[in-house]
């Protein structure tokens, strides 16, 4: 008899939720699909759980997990942090500021990470169409080591003495062209050149096909980050970004709508 008044005190707050006005406003599901672009492919897996807004559900607005892998070829990544493309080194009264030039690039042959955000989602309902935007803010981003072909005329770097009781400099030119590097780890959304990491944007149009199963079609940007092993003392930077748009398509799975 303890088992069974035990087993309805654990069912009834799950029943009792799953009456309640808030669970009736939610819809969640899976979105798997992929991003792609000549060079570019990013297949992801998100989940979401939005909450519908008023009466007739007409704005749905909540958040999403995003698990994805990032494969590209023949990339160049540029300068990142926002201190140094935003940057000036004075005014001239004819021509206006005058841009620094502190954008420096690194190429790779091929590139590839995989990442996990948590984003922001909205989303309008129009029957048997959704239209929405997607954006991540917070995650972290992991992958192997890759070797670029750091391309600056006036960076510098220190290298240390075998004993590492000294170090003296060297031009990233010439015999020091090539550069170890990695996937910067911290994602994080702070705004334009402000943004650190590896994050994606999209607009979609998701159409219902049945009740389970819908079709999902958009457009995605794409921002990835590396660090150089070796940083830039002129410049004291060693991020490098890669912005990339993409078509998306994906196959929407509702856990409860």
């Amino acid at each position: 008899m303890k088992q069974v008044i035990s087993a309805l005190l654990t069912i009834f707050p799950l029943y009792t939720f799953a009456q309640s006005p808030v669970s009736a406003r939610l819809s969640s599901g899976y979105d798997v699909g992929m991003a792609y672009s000549k060079n570019n492919y990013n297949p992801s897996v998100a989940y979401y759980q939005l909450l519908n807004i008023g009466e007739r559900k007409l704005i749905s607005l909540g958040w999403t997990a995003r698990l994805g892998a990032f494969y590209g070829d023949n990339l160049n990544y540029y300068t990142a942090p926002a201190r140094l493309t935003h940057g000036h080194t004075g005014f001239n009264a004819l021509t206006g500021p005058l841009i620094a030039n502190n954008i420096d690039t690194v190429r790779y042959d091929y590139v590839t990470m995989t990442s996990f955000n948590i984003g922001f989602r909205a989303q309008i309902n129009l029957g048997r169409v959704d239209i929405g935007i997607s954006a991540d803010l917070l995650g972290l981003t992991f992958g192997k080591s890759r070797m670029g072909r750091y391309k600056s005329s006036t960076g510098q770097f220190k290298i240390q003495s075998v004993s590492g009781a000294d170090s003296t400099t060297a031009y990233f030119q010439g015999a020091n062209t090539f550069q170890q590097s990695h996937p910067s780890v911290l994602n994080v959304r702070l705004l334009g050149d402000n943004d650190i990491g590896t994050l994606s944007t999209e607009v979609y149009a998701r159409i219902h096909v049945v009740q389970r199963f819908s079709v999902k079609l958009g457009y995605q940007w794409l921002t990835t980050e590396t660090t150089v092993t070796n940083r830039d003392i002129i410049a004291d930077n060693n991020r490098f970004r890669n912005r990339v748009g993409m078509a998306y398509v994906a196959l929407t799975f509702p856990v409860f709508q």
